[in-house]
């Protein structure tokens, strides 16, 4: 069978099924401990703009703080407990890649996706304890997770990419897949669970990601078809070698580099650790939210909801490849890219009603554009032969941002929700000033960051001329 080198069905389709049980965990956790709180079955209502209505009494919103409380607590437990193994996985699948080829960073996080959406089927289908599904996400993080997955990926496709704008609307790409087919499940999740509850949507997810994992282990061509030549050590013995290359590799690219290239490196991974944090901390509250007073939406909204706010990632590619081709500079597009992410937080934290929530969710269309020129910015800073590196190292520092934020936002919003639920937006909308000043920092210190010059070689690593190190003939800045 003649193999691919296509990696976005494989991001396609994992989107898909991975975004199809995310709503779903959030949703059947908040019923499940509705129903241990009140002793009665979870309020579905027919009404297609609220579910307050559903339930009269005067103590529903009593249980609805409590509930809400409960369910964010339980989404703090499980970031908490997984985020460790799948940060070290994370560092050493994508570090690896480099030398035992991208697959591997992709198969592995595959294979642990499906096992924990195994486990969510069990739970479901038998009502076992809800936190069971806890131990099935640190073994989903034993695997490396999304993180691990998305590093493999885009490290497999800078492999295929030769200039600067192939590889950041390349990138943007795969980020556009993931939006399309993300919302595409969030607006078909809340049809599922009215028409055939939890169960079926999870053996959907199912059947999808053992599709993608056949494609990836018998159609995807590997990029890295050789392992460099220091592979193996002077007394025959390549572990040593992969073991100093995994623990080195992010510092020999940092070290190697002159002084100012390392500025410009640290302050970018400031942005994109920064914007992670506020807009998907921000983001990972939403559901309950939604759930709760004054908006009370039903499972149908809020799959609409999702996918509105889904569409950013190909909204943002639109926008990213407009940009690109009227030559807006590199740092302006990020910079309104985060002026997306701002105001629709704003809006957030004043939300009351439907319509101004489906505003704020449409302020935020452009908030993606930032990550694939932050990511294609980094890589041309970093020689070929790094990028596995480089792409554990954003993956690593985007998982622990990501599930660092989950827990902060969480646990105040849990406070906070008493007495105002909009805290939490405001305060992703605050935290917005960090990755703003840095990258004042990198306008003022030079906006030729990914200005480099290109080094000619195959498009595929791994051919048998060594790729040289573009950097090896700079001096070193003490």
């Amino acid at each position: 069978m003649r193999r691919l080198f296509l990696v976005e069905p494989v991001v396609a389709v994992y989107a898909f099924s991975a975004f199809l049980t995310i709503p779903l965990l959030q949703q059947y956790v908040y019923r499940r401990i509705w129903e241990q709180v009140t002793n009665t079955s979870y309020p579905v209502s027919d009404n297609t703009s609220s579910t307050c209505g559903a339930n009269g009494s005067s103590n529903h919103s009593i249980y609805t703080e409590e509930v809400q409380r409960r369910a964010s607590l339980f989404a703090l437990y499980t970031d908490a407990f997984s985020v460790v193994p799948s940060l070290v996985v994370t560092l050493v699948l994508v570090a690896y890649s480099d030398r035992g080829g991208r697959r591997i960073a992709i198969v592995c996080p595959l294979i642990g996706t499906l096992l924990y959406t195994l486990a969510f089927l069990v739970v479901s289908y038998f009502k076992l304890n809800i936190y069971l599904l806890i131990g099935s996400s640190i073994v989903n993080s034993l695997f490396g997770g999304m993180g691990a997955f998305m590093g493999g990926c885009f490290a497999y496709v800078t492999d295929l990419c030769t200039g600067e704008r192939q590889k950041t609307l390349r990138i943007a790409g795969v980020d556009m897949m993931i939006g399309l087919l993300s919302g595409a499940a969030s607006l078909s999740t809340g049809y599922f669970l009215r028409a055939a509850g939890f169960n079926w949507p999870l053996v959907t997810s199912v059947l999808c990601q053992c599709v993608v994992l056949l494609y990836v282990i018998f159609i995807l061509e590997e990029t890295v078809t050789k392992a460099p030549a220091d592979a193996v050590d002077l007394d025959g013995s390549a572990r040593s070698s992969v073991l100093k290359h995994i623990i080195f590799g992010i510092y020999e690219m940092f070290a190697g580099a002159t002084r100012r290239s390392r500025t410009r490196l640290a302050l970018l991974l400031l942005i994109i650790t920064s914007l992670v944090f506020a807009l998907f901390g921000g983001s990972s509250v939403l559901t309950l939210f939604e759930l709760s007073e004054p908006l009370c939406w039903n499972a149908v909204l809020i799959g609409y909801g999702a996918a509105l706010s889904s569409t950013l990632f190909l909204a943002s590619f639109l926008g990213l490849s407009a940009f690109m081709y009227c030559g807006v500079p590199q740092l302006l597009i990020i910079l309104i890219g985060m002026l997306s992410v701002l105001s629709s937080m704003v809006l957030l934290a004043f939300t009351k009603t439907t319509l101004l929530m489906f505003i704020a969710r449409a302020a935020v269309l452009l908030a993606v554009m930032p990550f694939p020129v932050l990511r294609s910015m980094m890589s041309n800073i970093i020689s070929k032969s790094e990028q596995g590196a480089l792409f554990a190292c954003i993956s690593f520092l985007e998982n622990l941002s990501l599930s660092a934020s989950g827990a902060v936002f969480n646990s105040v919003y849990s406070a906070t929700v008493a007495w105002y639920p909009g805290f939490v937006f405001a305060l992703s909308a605050g935290l917005c000033a960090i990755p703003l000043f840095a990258l004042g920092v990198v306008a003022l210190i030079g906006v030729d960051v990914a200005q480099k010059e290109e080094v000619p070689e195959p498009a595929i690593s791994g051919e048998e001329e060594p790729v040289p190190n573009e950097r090896d003939s700079s001096p070193l800045v003490s």
